[in-house]
């Protein structure tokens, strides 16, 4: 099951076809190591022999001690370098050895994103590099093909292995032990220099305001410090993958608009582990409900949104639309509503109105798609990601 085809294979593929070192980011725990070994082992079937190196295991690291002398000797290799930013002084060393052979595909980077990881990155590596993004499992990598129910995928969230534990309390316990883990040491090990129990308490606070629309000087009121200090603690969780910072949509359209971000928990059963909700039950009787599904429609929709500005609307009166999708010339609104029944409001066909939108959909968990009125089209998820798929 952990060999699920994913979806960003064919592009990490065809950009080591294309850049001399692509570099494959996102949080911990969510697939990056097994999709580099798949990739390495379809180049070896072919014939070629890819060098693998995790930088967690001491012997791996001391290997590269003298890189540029160590990495030259394997120039006619590719090289996937595992958990990148334990070794930061690696990429001048890498812009010296690409500037020298321009090949492509000489440098596979895997890293659980830091801001010292990417700017190095960007800043030594500028016009070399291919920066990838992968997600933990995706609607259409385990739903679509019927490894998992939809609902399995909302509670327990998309990392392996939580979706695949054996029940829902083992997965809720492999939740538990990750959000530990990733506070108490992978955070450290990025750079970061919080107290675990302050940013365990900050976390736990963003999922009960998970979307809602962020107020720092609320939040630092609330923890107890300043504004400042919780931009911080904000920006540290959207730089390691496990927050989102939705942008509200700039628009000039004479109306006082919303002009705060709204933040998400990236994955939903993260989220349901901080607000200890570990079933279905526990799930549909939570306030947080509506907000969940809200996050979770959010999240699969921009994994498949590449090449699409993505933003939330909402006026003073009211007026709001949950995601607003636009390329080129197209607008597409989307409605985020945990019911089988769903219905919307009379601000909702305001704000279509207030943005000439004719294509809109709301996302429910139904069983058939139908029409609304209006240009609005109920949608299971999967029907809208097969519609966006095909407007790429």
């Amino acid at each position: 099951m952990h060999s699920v085809p994913r979806l960003i294979a064919a592009s990490l593929e065809r950009d080591l076809g294309q850049f001399p070192v692509v570099a494959l980011l996102g949080p911990r725990q969510c697939g990056k190591t097994t999709l580099a070994r798949m990739t390495v082992e379809r180049l070896r079937v072919r014939g070629q022999s890819p060098l693998l190196l995790d930088l967690e295991r001491p012997s791996d690291l001391a290997r590269l001690r003298d890189a540029e002398t160590f990495l030259a000797r394997h120039a006619d290799q590719l090289v996937c370098l595992d958990e990148v930013q334990r070794a930061p002084g690696l990429f001048e060393v890498l812009r010296a050895l690409v500037d020298a052979d321009r090949r492509p595909g000489r440098f596979l980077l895997l890293g659980s994103a830091s801001p010292a990881l990417l700017r190095q990155s960007s800043e030594s590596l500028a016009g070399r590099l291919s920066l990838l993004e992968l997600s933990p499992f995706l609607w259409p990598e385990v739903v679509d093909p019927g490894y998992t129910p939809w609902q399995s995928l909302w509670l327990r969230g998309g990392f392996p292995d939580s979706l695949l534990a054996a029940d829902d309390g083992a997965s809720f316990r492999w939740r538990e032990q990750f959000i530990r883990t990733f506070l108490e040491r992978d955070l450290p090990q990025l750079g970061f220099r919080v107290p675990a129990a302050t940013l365990d308490r900050f976390w736990r606070m963003c999922a009960h305001l998970h979307g809602q629309v962020q107020n720092f000087s609320a939040l630092g009121r609330a923890m107890g410090t300043s504004h400042t200090a919780a931009r911080h603690h904000l920006d540290m969780l959207v730089e390691t993958y496990v927050l989102r910072s939705l942008p509200p949509l700039a628009a000039n359209l004479g109306k006082r608009l919303v002009k705060s971000p709204k933040m998400y928990l990236r994955d939903s059963g993260l989220l349901h582990a901080l607000l200890d909700l570990e079933t279905h039950d526990d799930l549909a009787g939570h306030p947080i409900f509506g907000a969940s599904w809200e996050g979770f429609v959010v999240e699969q929709v921009l994994a498949h949104a590449s090449g699409w500005r993505a933003s939330f609307y909402r006026t003073a009166k009211g007026e709001e639309l949950d995601l607003v999708l636009e390329r080129r010339r197209r607008r597409i609104a989307v409605e985020c509503k945990a019911s089988s029944a769903p219905t919307v409001t009379r601000g909702f066909y305001a704000a279509l109105d207030d943005l000439a939108i004719r294509e809109a959909y709301v996302v429910a968990p139904v069983r058939d798609s139908y029409p609304l009125g209006k240009g609005v089209e109920v949608v299971q998820l999967g029907q809208l990601l097969e519609a966006l798929d095909r407007a790429a």
